[in-house]
């Protein structure tokens, strides 16, 4: 019997991540985050790709590793970057492994925040006015997605992931996933 790959949605700054872990130890079950898969593997970081080759080199890269992680059921559950999830060849990938993705449905400026407080320089998000059309092209895409999880600046990650459990268990028990898919 195979599990169930759980996969992780959502902007920027959304939790993704953290969310993801807190799903995982929650649910007694290994997580990864793409990203940083992505890193350990290319010696690289997603940033570091994007800026030297371009974002579409990073994102043949990341569905070809997205592929390789869900075929060979690294973790079941899986944080992907704020992009996967808008790649119609992702999307297929995860459909195909019958994943389940929980969208982080995080407001911009609860995004943006979290952004500016890493420090950090995001290559598709050099300035709010960058950032806030990526996130309204976004939205609608993300939308797709399994179950949306409204997420509230004042919440922890682990009341996150127990709301994405909370999604999860019922589906469980009313037969939504195949026979031979563990939850």
């Amino acid at each position: 019997m195979t599990f169930q790959p759980i996969i992780i949605v959502g902007f920027m700054g959304s939790g993704k991540t953290t969310v993801a872990l807190e799903l995982a130890s929650h649910l007694s079950c290994g997580a990864i985050d793409l990203d940083e898969w992505i890193k350990q593997r290319e010696k690289r970081s997603p940033k570091e790709i994007i800026e030297q080759d371009g974002e579409e080199v990073f994102r043949r890269m990341e569905t070809r590793v997205l592929g390789e992680v869900l075929d060979e059921g690294v973790a079941r559950v899986i944080a992907v970057g704020g992009g996967a999830w808008t790649i119609a060849a992702n999307r297929k990938l995860m459909t195909d492994h019958a994943a389940f993705v929980a969208w982080l449905d995080a407001g911009f400026e609860l995004c943006w925040e979290r952004i500016e407080a890493s420090g950090e320089t995001r290559p598709l998000a050099r300035s709010r006015e960058i950032a806030q059309k990526l996130y309204d092209e976004r939205r609608p895409i993300y939308e797709l997605a399994d179950a949306r999880i409204e997420i509230n600046e004042n919440e922890s990650a682990e009341e996150t992931a127990k709301k994405v459990a909370a999604v999860l268990a019922p589906l469980r028990l009313t037969g939504k996933s195949p026979s031979n898919i563990e939850w």
